[in-house]
């Protein structure tokens, strides 16, 4: 059985002896507890055999929580790869792939599947995408296509992954689609209910279902109820009896990636499954992040995206303005907007649509700087960057939130205060000024909107919560790209077109999409012919010459000096790993990568996890994190 330890060296599993009065209920996959080093602990029955190699005396188990199977031999061998991938243990795994137990829930009478009435998946959704119809009728067939898909602006996405799951479903397998937040979510759970014609053959699952409803939902696709489970990263675990799809929408999204030990990316756990399980994948976006572009490079996947004649008939107009030039019209100025993007708003409210405005900062002004000498304000205390909630507010600190009412720039004295970087809210109010009478709305994180109704409408959005309009909207401005074009990271320009495509995807057809930016800048190029592949295609090759994920494998390092130094000294590397650094990280840490070739990114990882296991038997003090091809290297 697996016991829940956190501790690496005791990573593998034990046997114990199965009382008489728990033989029917401790069975492959149920929960039972056990007494280990002392303590009662919980573990997973794993697998019951006759006999042990074991040597020693062996202990009964203490009692079996529940006789219900929870962990799959599909899952549990997804998970003890997953593991060995990330550096991991297998508990770790097991806490993010199955929830705790709801007693409740558990005992409650099983739902009964409702009969499948659906009729057959029409293919016009798919038929407009070169390769889209051929991946309907190889899902309908049983067989296990694996594409990248690059939707189409204004696309229904979550109708085409509802069609392509229903046709796994009509063919007898099981489907899985993981997504990146609660409003994509719910709707593709929408379009599951119209593809499917009601209830009972999915569920949802997320972390933001009380522990019944979700342990609930659990169930339903464990016991083999619900055919198709869609959610949040921690679904991509879920259990889906006879799986015949994995899809992940928006890979590129962040929240993809677990925050938790040994900190896996859904789309890699899908992939392993796709690989175990022997079913189809898909990985959709608007755009395309390198490690989808080395799937298609590989041979791993097909592409799927539309022809050049049918993107043109649906792709907005795409004007670029550069960041020095300024506007004309005096109500232009006062809203910060080029008058390029002022008269495409103009025109779209007096036509009666709602314009879109993308701002990469939240808040009001969330950082100043000293108005007379330009010197970035910072506090006195911490050093952190200064903030100003409001028109009339007092700055106050980002990092530790302490106000600077007396504020005194220690370069030149001045007191006044002027905006380095705009918000949201203060990019709303300013827009209100230069559109008198006109609706002003903000979706971010204080509140996000799912839609917009079809009215004239400013839609001051930061990336990710762009509320969907109906019938699209009539202009979209890109403001600040500055603000993603400088950022110091690996992914900076990929993040950016991501989500300048995900913005402009939902204008409508031939609608303005301003980008106050270089025309000459490669995203901005990508963005102009819509073409998120050529990016990806010239970002994968930078990687290769440069030594980056997804061309090579990079463990990084977090910890107290001494304490990294030690894992290094340990861990029996790959032949030809490289190590780099230190690099300064939080107070008292550092960073250290090692990087090595894909070949041998399975034994680096082992190796490292064997390192901390020996740590762990030294009962070394500090703790050194250990993160696979981590998002954030720079």
């Amino acid at each position: 059985m697996c016991v829940d330890s956190p501790l690496p060296h005791l990573d593998r599993p034990f046997d114990y002896l199965v009382p008489h009065n728990a033989a029917g209920t401790a069975l492959p996959g149920t929960r039972v507890r056990v007494r280990f080093a002392g303590q009662l602990v919980d573990g997973f029955v794993l697998e019951r055999t006759a006999e042990t190699e074991h040597e020693g005396r062996l202990h009964f188990l203490e009692r079996a929580v529940s006789a219900e199977p929870v962990l799959t031999p599909q899952v549990a061998r997804l998970a003890r790869e997953i593991a060995d991938r990330y550096a991991g243990t297998l508990s770790d795994v097991l806490r993010l792939a199955v929830p705790p137990r709801h007693a409740r829930a558990e005992t409650a009478p099983p739902a009964t599947a409702p009969e499948l009435d659906a009729p057959a998946v029409p293919p016009d959704g798919w038929a407009r995408y070169t390769a889209g119809a051929a991946l309907l009728r190889a899902l309908a067939g049983g067989r296990m296509p694996r594409a990248v898909w690059t939707a189409m602006p204004g696309e229904d996405w979550p109708a085409r992954l509802a069609e392509a799951a229903a046709t796994a479903l009509l063919a007898g397998r099981g489907a899985l689609i993981v997504v990146a937040d609660a409003r994509d979510l719910d709707r593709l759970d929408a379009a599951l209910l119209r593809v499917l014609g009601g209830p009972g053959h999915h569920v949802a699952l997320s972390a933001a279902l009380g522990p019944a409803e979700r342990y609930k939902r659990f169930l339903a696709a464990s016991r083999g109820t619900a055919g198709i489970v869609i959610g949040t990263r921690a679904a991509a675990f879920a259990p889906v009896a006879a799986l015949g799809l994995v899809a992940i929408w928006d890979d590129g999204d962040d929240l993809h990636s677990e925050p938790r030990a040994p900190y896996p990316h859904a789309r890699q756990v899908l992939l392993a499954r796709a690989e175990q399980e022997g079913c189809a994948a898909i990985v959709g976006g608007f755009g395309r992040t390198a490690e989808a572009q080395q799937l298609v490079e590989t041979g791993w996947a097909i592409e799927v995206g539309a022809a050049r004649d049918e993107l043109r008939r649906r792709m907005p107009r795409v004007l670029t303005v550069g960041e020095h030039e300024r506007a004309r019209d005096p109500q232009a100025a006062a809203a910060r907007l080029p008058s390029v993007a002022w008269r495409a708003a103009r025109d779209a409210l007096a036509g009666g649509a709602p314009v879109l405005i993308q701002v990469p900062r939240r808040g009001y002004l969330p950082a100043v700087a000293c108005a007379d000498c330009y010197t970035p304000a910072r506090c006195a205390h911490c050093s952190g960057p200064l903030a100003l909630p409001a028109a009339d507010g007092v700055p106050s600190c980002r990092w530790c939130g302490r106000p600077a009412a007396g504020h005194a720039c220690p370069e030149c004295g001045g007191r006044r205060l002027r905006a380095a970087v705009v918000g949201a809210r203060r990019t709303a109010e300013e827009l209100a000024r230069a559109f008198p009478g006109t609706v002003v709305r903000t979706s971010g994180r204080d509140e996000v909107l799912s839609s917009v109704p079809r009215e004239p409408a400013l839609v001051v959005s930061t990336p990710g919560a762009e509320p969907v309009a109906d019938g699209g909207y009539g202009a979209i401005l890109l403001l600040d790209a500055w603000a993603f074009l400088t950022r110091a990271d690996l992914r900076g320009t990929e993040e950016a077109l991501r989500r300048w495509f995900a913005a402009a995807s939902l204008a409508r057809a031939a609608a303005p999409v301003v980008v106050v930016a270089d025309g000459g800048l490669p995203a901005v190029q990508a963005l102009l012919r819509f073409d998120p592949a050529w990016l990806a295609a010239r970002e994968l090759a930078d990687r290769r010459e440069l030594g980056f994920p997804p061309a090579v494998r990079i463990a990084a390092l977090t910890g107290p000096a001494a304490a990294v130094a030690e894992l290094l000294s340990l861990a029996e590397l790959p032949p030809g790993a490289e190590v780099l650094g230190p690099v300064p990280a939080a107070e008292g840490q550092e960073r250290m990568l090692v990087r090595t070739a894909r070949s041998a990114g399975k034994a680096l990882a082992l190796s490292l996890k064997a390192a901390a296991g020996a740590r762990s038997v030294r009962k070394s003090a500090d703790p050194v994190r250990i993160q696979i091809d981590p998002l954030n290297l720079l």
